[in-house]
Parts: C-alpha cells; sequence; structure tokens
C-alpha cells in the first residue's frame, strides 16, 4: 500500500482510536477541519467530538488537560499545530509530564504523546519552521521520537500510543505529502535507529527531514566513487548507539546531519559519544552539517539556511580527507 506520510498517521491514529477507548486525540482545530496538515482528517466524524477534540487556542492548556486525563486512565495524543508554538506548553511538559513518574516513585506513569509537526522547508516563516528536539531530548522523563517514512509514521504512532509513558512524537512536516510504501505487518521498535543504505567509507547519521537529504547525498557520492552508509536515527531519546556504533567500525567515519542549529544540537550528543567511546575506530573526526546558530530566516533563504545536498558532500570531503 502505498501512502503519504499524513494518510499513514492518520491510518495509525484511526487504528489506535480503534484499538483502545482510552485513546482520545485534542488540538487546535482537528476535530472539524481535520488538522491544519489534515492529519486527523474525518476521525471526528467517526469517532465523535468527545474522542477527537477541538481545543481553544492554548498549548499549556493542551497539555495540562492531556496530564489530567493520562492520570484518570486516559491516552491522549495532543496536537501542537506548528513547533513554534509548543514553548508555551515547555512548562508543563517539563515540569509536570516528564517528571511525575520519578516524582511519584513509579506510582503514576503519564501514557501521552505529543505531536509536533517540525522543521522548515515548506516556505513558512520562524515559528513555523523551528527544530525544538534538543529541548525535549534533553530532559529525562520523555521519549523523543521522529519518522521519515510513511512506513514508520504508521507503525510508531501507534507504539508511541501504547507507551506508558509521555513521547514528544516529531513529524516532519515537509515530507508530509512524501509517498511511500506501508506494510502493517513490518514495525521495527520504536527505539532502534535502521541502516537505510549500506557503505563502508563514511556514516551518515540523519533523522527525520535530513534523512532523505542523506540518501540524496550518498547517491550523488556513490556517482563519484565514494560509499556512504545512511543511518536513521528515529529516536533520539533513548537513542540507538549500538546501531551508530557498528556502522562506525565498519566506516571509520561519522558525519551528523540535522536542521536545528549546530551549538548545543543532537549532533553535539552524538560525536561527543563517539570520540568519547568509540576513538580508537574512528579515521577522522566526527563532522557536522547542520542549521545555523540563528534564528529561522525568512522563506527566501531557508534553500540556503536548511543543510542541503551540496554541504552534506563538502562534509564527506572534510571526513575523507582528514
Amino acid at each position: 500500500m502505498t501512502v503519504s506520510m499524513v494518510k499513514a498517521l492518520n491510518d495509525g491514529l484511526r487504528q489506535a482510536l480503534s484499538d483502545d477507548p482510552h485513546v482520545l486525540l485534542m488540538g487546535e482545530d482537528i476535530g472539524r477541519l481535520g488538522g491544519v496538515f489534515r492529519v486527523t482528517d474525518g476521525l471526528r466524524k467517526e469517532f465523535g467530538d468527545l474522542r477527537v477534540v477541538d481545543t481553544p487556542l492554548g498549548e499549556a492548556g493542551i497539555v495540562g488537560a492531556a496530564i489530567g486525563l493520562a492520570m484518570r486512565g486516559y491516552r491522549p495524543v495532543c496536537e501542537i499545530q506548528f513547533d513554534g508554538f509548543v514553548y508555551p506548553a515547555v512548562n508543563q511538559i517539563i515540569t509536570q509530564l516528564a517528571k511525575l513518574r520519578h516524582r511519584s516513585a513509579g506510582r503514576i506513569s503519564l501514557p501521552v504523546v505529543i505531536r509536533i509537526p517540525y522543521g522548515g522547508g515548506i516556505g513558512s516563516i520562524e515559528h513555523h519552521s523551528e527544530s525544538p528536539e534538543t529541548y525535549f531530548a534533553h530532559t529525562a522523563g520523555l521519549k523523543v521520537v521522529t519518522c521519515a517514512t510513511p512506513n514508520d509514521a504508521f507503525h510508531m504512532i501507534r507504539q508511541a500510543v501504547a507507551e506508558d509513558d509521555p513521547v514528544v512524537f516529531l513529524e516532519p512536516k515537509r515530507h508530509y505529502w512524501t509517498k511511500g510504501e506501508v506494510d502493517p505487518a513490518s514495525a521495527l521498535p520504536l527505539e532502534q535507529a535502521v541502516v537505510r543504505r549500506a557503505g563502508t567509507d563514511v556514516t551518515l547519521i540523519a533523522y527525520g527531514p535530513t534523512v532523505p537529504v542523506a540518501l540524496e547525498a550518498a547517491d550523488v557520492a556513490a556517482e563519484e566513487g565514494r560509499s556512504v552508509e545512511v543511518v536513521d536515527l528515529r529516536s533520539l531519546s533513548p537513542w540507538d548507539v549500538t546501531t551508530v556504533r557498528a556502522s562506525v567500525h565498519r566506516t571509520g567515519r561519522a558525519v551528523v546531519v540535522h536542521e536545528a542549529a549546530f551549538s548545543h544540537g543532537f549532533g553535539a550528543e552524538v560525536a561527543a559519544r563517539l570520540q568519547d567511546e568509540e576513538f580508537h575506530f574512528l579515521e577522522a573526526p566526527v563532522v557536522r552539517v547542520t542549521g545555523y546558530d540563528t534564528p529561522y530566516p525568512p522563506s527566501r533563504l531557508e534553500s540556503d539556511w536548511l543543510p542541503g545536498v551540496d554541504r552534506v558532500l563538502n562534509a564527506i570531503d572534510r571526513s575523507l580527507s582528514y
């Protein structure tokens, strides 16, 4: 079955609602409108307005209400309309949602999923094109995952809803309408990385919106006689060090690609971990290709701001020439 990522997410949420009457969706314009990106299209009509809930415009209230519902046995799935709108809810997410299991000595779990369309590439502006993953990946008590294919979108959203602890589910909005095969019987564990392309010269480590960029760069590099392996992290917290480590053992080189800013970005975590634990396997320092340390630019400049194929190829050259 070939579908878009939006359709895969819609199907995954429909299945989750059908499987468990305690699952409910909540967010701005997700019911009657079906969501800005139509991820929840048709679900209110199918499951009713008590399970697909249009909320007031107030992200802190959405997450706060979800925490209360989870404490009463529900499994809320919150939609944050755009990445940059999540910041009013960060206090609820970090102070309450991430902490309650630890604070209650394991007596209270909060099975809440927070869906966030994230990243740039759709001609929008700051507050609509941001990459907030590091804020959440840095917070103990949260799982942070991101899908890069329709197949992962379908399976990972269902797995996230089934988790007993909170999950921040990041959806690369520029790939919402990218189509791909969905196999209902094919699902990796939620926290497992995957090798999307095998290679022997250098490892590209990417996630979410930069996975297709890494794969395209690997194709171009192959035409130039370079064998590039591409690892899709899928989960940022926890992240699958084992799969990345095995890849770096094969290639001896690593390049991390993400849209978030360079300084303090997730690539810094990957680079530090590899250089701390795999130093003797590395033939070159870990290289990072990222967004810049600026607010997201006007849309006419975003193609220069976002890490593209040319910048990734330059990073591969830097690594191989070391």
